[in-house]
């Protein structure tokens, strides 16, 4: 499967870090201890990263990153 550009660079490298880790089944708090962001910061970019692929939750957003083989 190829993925395109435009794909990729809907997610910048630190957002499928982000969901790397959510696919990890991570809960937030740790995420953010790993990334080394407040838990409001996660959620506030887990937010931003579902509305720009336009999808509704953090596991559709990591599915969406997945099928296109970016994780």
């Amino acid at each position: 499967m190829t993925t395109s550009t435009t794909e990729r660079s809907s997610l910048a490298h630190d957002d499928l870090r982000l969901l790397r880790l959510i696919s990890q089944g991570l809960p937030l708090d740790a995420v953010g201890r790993r990334l080394s962001f407040s838990d409001r910061t996660i959620r506030r970019r887990t937010r931003a990263i579902c509305d720009r692929l336009g999808v509704g939750t953090p596991i559709e957003a990591v599915v969406w990153a997945a099928r296109r083989g970016l994780l």
